[in-house]
């Protein structure tokens, strides 16, 4: 099945969101959370996610988080992620007993996909400390896509990870994560990159993204993905394609923000101040556009 009808056949079962003028959203994908070993790439940019994040659930965002949190390819037991990033799950507990959590899948935690994995590594975990189980996303369900559905505008926002199609990535996803669970993890410490990857391969990742284009210019739908790890924001014209970026850049984040009805590409990261202290601080990458601009594309 290519690209386009494994994006549409996403679309139509998606999980449908209303949301208005005054709904508040941020984006991250492919945050890559790992066992906080030299092999994971999310650890350097802990604190910047964890700053960010706090900011979020402070200003009362709902956070969706468009695949591939959880490097599930390269670990084996999700304890030993949520152990390594403790507070960054006991945040998005937070965001989760507020019902401003939303997970979807993508083909590195693609394992969410599965209900009886999600009820025994999500629903509860040991805390090391108290010594009991204690719950973490009870009754989460991890979903493949989200369709966003503005009440103020004759608006559909699509998002969805964005490895449907992709045959090394969705078709053989097992051999992948054998490879990158054997091979590959402990390669890239050493500045091997996996060619297989379309954040590493930019060959790979052109060709994903046309097919992002061709769906987008045939079914007419606003899409947020993730996967390519490249940032994306349409200029004036061009098809409503964005892409969050990801979490394990070298010295920053990126994500996509909707705050009243307009959206943006935003950044966050550790910048000196006039005095030279380091801060974390956000800066709008591109953006913001009123969604009215796109309810005719």
């Amino acid at each position: 099945m290519n690209t386009q009808k494994k994006l549409l056949n996403a679309y139509n079962h998606a999980m449908k969101i209303k949301f208005d003028e005054h709904s508040k959203f941020i984006f991250f994908s492919d945050i890559h959370r790992g066992d906080n070993s030299l092999a994971d790439e999310f650890a350097h940019n802990q604190n910047i996610y964890l700053f960010a994040l706090q900011h979020y659930f402070d200003e009362g965002y709902t956070y969706i988080e468009v695949g591939d949190g959880d490097e599930l390819w390269e670990h084996s037991k999700f304890s030993v992620i949520r152990y390594a990033h403790s507070d960054v799950f006991m945040l998005l507990r937070q965001f989760f007993d507020q019902k401003r959590f939303i997970m979807i899948y993508g083909n590195h935690n693609m394992a969410f996909k599965n209900p009886k994995h999600i009820q025994k590594h999500l629903f509860h975990f040991y805390d090391e400390y108290e010594e009991f189980f204690n719950e973490l996303f009870p009754g989460i369900e991890v979903k493949e896509a989200v369709v966003l559905d503005n009440q103020a505008l004759p608006l559909e926002i699509f998002v969805v990870h964005g490895h449907q199609g992709d045959f090394i990535n969705d078709q053989i996803w097992h051999v992948m994560k054998f490879m990158n669970r054997y091979f590959w993890r402990f390669f890239h410490v050493v500045g091997f990159q996996n060619p297989a990857s379309p954040a590493k391969n930019a060959h790979k990742r052109h060709k994903i993204e046309v097919n992002y284009s061709k769906f987008i210019d045939q079914y007419k739908k606003v899409t947020i993905i993730g996967h390519t790890h490249r940032p994306k924001f349409p200029k004036p014209g061009e098809l409503p394609y964005f892409n969050t970026g990801c979490c394990i850049h070298p010295r920053n984040i990126t994500g996509i923000e909707i705050v009243n009805n307009t959206i943006a590409l935003i950044e966050w990261r550790i910048s000196p101040d006039e005095q030279g202290s380091l801060r974390i601080l956000k800066r709008v990458v591109r953006g913001p556009r009123d969604l009215s601009e796109f309810v005719d594309t």
